[in-house]
């Protein structure tokens, strides 16, 4: 990181001195104005609830441009890579920085194959959860247990600590969220296959019994690895920041990494796919397609308290490039299973044409998000709602942990620690209990 010719000059009012700010400049998107000597030279600091104009760290993993839809994996293009490439030749690019060639692909993936099995431990760790807790409730508990199993791999200050740490975490969360599934259906537990495809074997582990044999679609393992690619890193979003901030104390990786699945669980973060199809099956009961006009003016009436799910993002202000190809992958699926007449799907798409054509939404740049699709996909696939942020935590593992690496080894980094503006009580003495 080198400073900028230009500077910004910080002045006040009441007198006190002015004083410069470096400036730095990323390789592509906003300026920065290095704020980290303010306090020390003025005794003040800044005010960002939400963190919306404060770049907490430099990164060289994934770069977003909201205004033009556009999302980029260590320069790569979202379309590029999800047409081009599965979902562990992507977890290879977001952890080293390049794609694999054929050797390092097989390589990477004989090494994630070979650790999917997790600790029969676990089945009795599960034993301890009711049958009918959410399963953000159950991953969020077995992904901090899988830290009391594997000691050998904790100093989060150890290179090779951290990169057992990671091929353990991606190889071993589908076999935990299936854990999770079956558990909660009452059916037993499926062992990982080495000879299926990283998709295709959390597929088998999901849907086979043992009743019978169990054969992956080619079309629904592609769809979810899709899926799997599209939300495998997006920044400095609310999980990933906590991921960091939780990793920047110095705890174990697989800690860090529950606490994102735990931030993951909020209806406004992960939770958001599963909402929109709660959505849709709400206009279902209310009477379908028919409906969707008088529910659009409900969204439009404020005092109506109707929220419009799936569509907006709170970084892309353009259509979100994942959303279009997984409106694809969406068309592709439901065609496979003979469900391209489903109720849910014909809804969804008479509210997009709604959002797309109507002045309301388009001037406030409401267009389709990737939630919007992923849901109708998931729940073609057989996978049940409540389970959907979980698929989402799955897939997002990956870039926590890329983003937790890069934070542990870049020199300037520290442990977190924001800062806040007080307006409660200044200094009072406490008054003994008979004057209170």
């Amino acid at each position: 990181m080198t400073p900028s010719d230009v500077k910004a000059t910080l002045s006040f009012s009441d007198g006190s001195p002015s004083m410069e700010l470096p400036i730095y400049k990323g390789t592509i998107g906003p300026d920065v104005i290095d704020i980290r000597k303010l306090y020390g030279q003025t005794g003040k600091f800044t005010y960002d609830p939400g963190f919306l104009s404060t770049a907490s760290c430099n990164s060289t993993i994934t770069y977003i441009d909201g205004d033009k839809g556009e999302l980029l994996y260590r320069g790569y293009p979202i379309e590029q890579l999800a047409v081009n490439c599965d979902y562990l030749e992507t977890c290879y690019l977001l952890l080293n920085g390049e794609l694999p060639n054929a050797t390092q692909k097989s390589e990477f993936q004989a090494r994630v194959t070979n650790h999917t099995m997790v600790n029969e431990q676990m089945q009795f760790f599960l034993r301890g959860f009711r049958r009918d807790a959410h399963p953000m409730a159950v991953m969020t508990g077995l992904v901090g247990a899988l830290s009391a199993f594997y000691h050998d791999s904790t100093d989060i200050n150890n290179p090779e600590h951290r990169e057992i740490a990671a091929i353990r975490l991606i190889a071993k969360m589908p076999t935990l969220v299936a854990m999770a599934y079956k558990y909660t259906v009452g059916q037993p537990y499926i062992y990982p296959k080495n000879d299926l495809s990283y998709s295709g074997n959390f597929l088998r582990m999901m849907f086979a019994t043992p009743c019978e044999e169990y054969k992956v679609s080619p079309v629904i393992e592609r769809a979810l690895d899709r899926i799997f690619i599209l939300h495998a890193d997006h920044e400095q979003n609310a999980s990933t920041s906590t991921v960091r901030l939780c990793g920047s104390s110095g705890t174990n990786p697989f800690a860090a990494i529950a606490a994102g699945v735990a931030c993951l669980w909020g209806p406004a973060h992960g939770g958001a796919n599963e909402a929109c199809l709660n959505m849709l099956e709400d206009i279902q009961k209310m009477g379908g397609v028919a409906k969707v006009g008088e529910f659009m003016n409900q969204v439009k009436d404020k005092n109506s308290g109707v929220r419009l799910m799936g569509f907006g993002h709170r970084v892309y202000k353009n259509y979100d490039p994942r959303a279009k190809l997984m409106q694809e992958t969406c068309k592709e699926v439901l065609m496979e299973l003979g469900l391209e007449n489903d109720p849910l799907f014909k809804l969804a798409m008479a509210l997009e044409k709604i959002a797309l054509e109507d002045d309301y939404f388009v001037a406030r740049k409401l267009y389709p998000n990737v939630d919007f699709y992923s849901g109708i996909v998931q729940r073609a696939i057989g996978i049940p709602v409540p389970l959907f942020t979980a698929i989402f935590a799955l897939a997002r593992t990956v870039g926590w942990i890329a983003q937790l690496n890069e934070m542990i080894a870049d020199p300037e980094y520290k442990i977190g620690r924001p800062r806040q503006l007080f307006v409660g009580a200044a200094n009072r003495d406490v008054k003994p209990l008979a004057q209170r």
